[in-house]
């Protein structure tokens, strides 16, 4: 019972994360892109409005997947 309804919740996470991943916006553009936005997230550029949303939207659903994920393989391995 349990194990289906952490199934279920898995793949809702799931569609979520990719959703959020989705529609935040690209931050580089190629191979300086890359260079430049990493640089830019180590000196601590702060997003704001839609774009703070997106992020504590994706931390979020990415720790729900890693903890039901976790639980999922748990109850699979005790044989439930």
């Amino acid at each position: 019972m349990w194990l289906v309804i952490l199934k279920i919740l898995l793949v809702l996470v799931s569609l979520a994360l990719i959703g959020v991943v989705l529609l935040q916006s690209g931050r580089s553009a190629g191979l300086s892109g890359a260079i430049a936005g990493g640089a830019e997230q180590l000196v601590g550029r702060k997003a704001r409005g839609f774009d703070a949303v997106l992020i504590k939207a994706t931390t979020v659903s990415g720790t729900l997947f890693f903890i039901i994920s976790l639980g999922v393989a748990w109850l699979i391995a005790r044989g439930s």
